[in-house]
């Protein structure tokens, strides 16, 4: 997908901020568990595998991350933003587990469905000071967002 998912889900997803109007551009945040059941039939959530073949298909983690942010929509510097994926990575922030939200503008975090331990799962992060593309494992209550890949 080209853009972040925004299908509204009874519980596990948010609007940053609690803002709707932050939804059509940068889409909904998702706890892990939601995330792993949001995307449409016949696309699913990126494993951390699959995640890894995308960054090392554009470049490595080092050069990957500007390939994927988009041009616009970051906060300054922008650092290496050429979106040549045409992944159009968007800054929508995310959700903390104790319902605030930061870094809208600064980051864009992405879920995979792969599991660190018990409680946590691999994120893919895009900075807007960085091309690189980051893996942390974080708690899955969490809200990230959310790109599904088609099915093969």
């Amino acid at each position: 997908m080209a853009e972040n998912l925004s299908y509204k889900k009874d519980s596990g997803c948010w609007a940053y901020e609690n803002k709707q109007s932050n939804v059509a551009i940068y889409g909904y945040l998702y706890n892990w568990e939601t995330a792993k059941k949001v995307c449409p039939s016949g696309w699913h959530l990126p494993s951390d595998a699959e995640w890894t073949i995308l960054t090392t298909y554009l470049g490595g983690k080092s050069a990957g991350g500007g390939k994927l942010k988009s041009t616009t929509g970051w906060n300054s510097p922008n650092k290496g933003a050429t979106n040549e994926s045409g992944f159009t990575g968007l800054p929508g922030g995310y959700r903390y587990y104790d319902g605030s939200f930061g870094n809208f503008g600064i980051t864009g975090s992405f879920w995979s469905a792969t599991e660190v331990g018990a409680a946590g799962a691999w994120r893919r992060n895009l900075c807007y000071d960085d091309a690189y593309v980051f893996r942390y494992g974080y708690g899955k209550a969490f809200g990230f967002s959310v790109r599904c890949l088609r099915d093969f």
